[in-house]
């Protein structure tokens, strides 16, 4: 194993230079050079203190096996809730969206059902009404949309989806995960 490459790898992953990891583990930056090429070993407490720095432990940094993204989610992945007092189901697509920057879900309304109220944000909001008609409220504007029409906002105030029709609607909604 290359130590001083997956130094610098994990450094360039958490975008910092060599002075700023220097300066975060009390290290000059001509040491952290040495040691990103090799030409030095660190001691026990430095090396600890490095990895504390770039967010791993020394189990993740030793184990060989490449970390693997997921890319494909299926049905098993699904996170599904259901209220009925409000009358509607919402379903995450992808299992750990919440520690992603976008969050997919397929939301469901039943007839006169509606989604929770959301408090200003700094989210972008896109969705896709797959089925059905839903009403967006954001702040005192309304919109309506139908079937294989498309909505784009951003939540800079409070704004809620409903089904002020008396047939179920279906919509794919992606949401950033960005907050005030």
């Amino acid at each position: 194993m290359d130590i001083g490459k997956k130094i610098k790898n994990l450094r360039l992953q958490k975008q910092l230079t060599q002075e700023e990891l220097g300066e975060r583990t009390d290290l000059t930056k001509g040491y952290i050079s040495q040691l990103e090429r090799n030409l030095g070993s660190p001691s026990m407490e430095t090396f600890f203190s490095i990895l504390e720095v770039l967010g791993v432990t020394p189990r993740e940094f030793f184990d060989d096996k490449e970390q693997r993204q997921q890319v494909i989610y299926t049905q098993e992945d699904y996170t599904i809730y259901y209220d009925e007092e409000k009358g509607y189901e919402i379903k995450w697509l992808i299992s750990d969206s919440n520690e992603k920057e976008m969050e997919p879900i397929l939301l469901t309304l039943e007839k006169l059902g509606e989604y929770k109220e959301f408090e200003p944000s700094l989210s972008d909001t896109f969705a896709y009404i797959l089925e059905g008609e839903v009403c967006l409220e954001i702040g005192s504007d309304t919109y309506y949309a139908k079937s294989g029409e498309s909505i784009y906002y951003q939540a800079v105030k409070k704004h809620q989806i409903k089904n002020n029709q008396t047939q179920p609607c279906r919509l794919l909604i992606v949401a950033t995960n960005s907050y005030l």
